[in-house]
């Protein structure tokens, strides 16, 4: 059988092999994308082939189908460090340090969205139950564990950069570091400009709690203030001022655009056994970190049936509370496959 080269460099899709049908090569390709790139690039070539010679001779077959998408999504989480038998364990290391650090980023963005509700709820009431302040006290010190931890990797991961670029290795980091900076710019600035709208400014009960304070509270409600359910009630949405609407409509995209950047930068820096076994520890201590906020809205749930508005949960709270148990068994997972990965995994958990 002759066709594409796999030898010859990335699968383009498009390469039309002369002995089979353009019907089948098409439809072979199409059903090729259900591949990680880096799978094509090694892989896809041969696979085509195959592939569109089967279509040739049995044109429908369902269970072939199922098939080739079923073992496409596992390639997907393999090459996303969520699944065993990478391509290249190196590689696969950095995938899920990326996927840890991406689930911390999205972790603790709905971890601020109800931890910036419940501290404004303490500006203006006094809890009439202790377990309110021990909540907040819980999910305090995880968001602080989360900050101290994201100071280290990243100062490990500029480490790392400035390195590479002295070796000239820098240029395939240049796009993601710019999404990264750009995205990053954009949520501390935002924040800081719409921090000043924050529904506790006037309040001054918070500021007799010494583990929140009031400028750290409102500027993680202003980047997190599109996490609401106004977006199911568009007549109530549209009494916001436009500039604020605009920038709850950016906040999520400038949040896609910093995980992004981040992921990119994880996977492409090159970085030794040493450094990446420092990041998993950091990354160990994020776990931590998350686990110690579901204890704080755990003891917040506990106690929030009471008659004070303020402090009960609601239907956007519940939502919230779901993406972080999920955050948390991705993560989770990405640890394992860390801890399967036998000897060559230098992330071992």
């Amino acid at each position: 059988m002759t066709g594409t080269d796999v030898t010859a460099g990335p699968f383009r899709v498009g390469d039309e092999p002369p002995d089979v049908t353009a019907i089948a090569w098409s439809r072979a390709t199409r059903l090729l994308l259900w591949y990680p790139r880096a799978w094509r690039a090694r892989y896809g070539g041969e696979f085509a082939e195959l592939l569109a010679a089967e279509l040739t001779e049995r044109p429908r077959d369902r269970r072939r189908t199922l098939n080739v998408a079923f073992s496409g999504v596992r390639a997907r989480l393999a090459d996303g460090g969520l699944g065993s038998h990478p391509l290249d364990p190196a590689a696969a290391a950095r995938a899920r340090l990326a996927t840890l650090a991406c689930s911390g980023a999205l972790f603790a963005m709905f971890g601020v969205a109800l931890w910036s509700q419940l501290a404004t709820g303490l500006q203006w009431a006094v809890p009439d139950n202790r377990g309110i302040t021990q909540a907040l006290d819980l999910m305090s010190l995880a968001l602080a564990a989360f900050c101290l931890v994201a100071a280290l990797g990243l100062a490990g991961l500029t480490h790392a950069a400035i390195v590479a670029i002295a070796r000239g290795k820098g240029s395939r980091l240049l796009w993601p570091a710019a999404l990264l900076g750009a995205s990053a710019a954009v949520l501390f600035f935002g924040g800081r400009h719409f921090e000043n709208a924050w529904p506790g400014t006037g309040g001054h009960l918070l500021a007799a709690h010494g583990l929140v304070p009031a400028g750290i509270a409102a500027f993680g409600w202003a980047t997190t203030m599109w996490i609401t359910s106004y977006w199911a009630h568009p007549a109530m949405l549209a009494a916001f001022p436009a500039t604020q609407i605009a920038w709850m409509t950016l906040t999520p995209l400038a949040a896609c655009g910093l995980m992004t950047g981040l992921a990119g930068v994880m996977r492409r820096l090159e970085r030794s056994p040493r450094a990446l076994s420092y990041e998993s520890w950091l990354g160990r201590v994020a776990g931590g970190g998350m686990l110690l906020f579901l204890c704080g809205v755990a003891r917040w749930l506990g106690v929030a049936a009471g008659p004070q508005a303020a402090f009960r949960i609601g239907s956007i709270d519940v939502a919230g509370l779901a993406v972080l148990v999920l955050v948390v068994a991705t993560a989770l997972r990405a640890m394992r496959s860390a801890t399967d990965a036998g000897p060559t995994g230098t992330l071992r958990l």
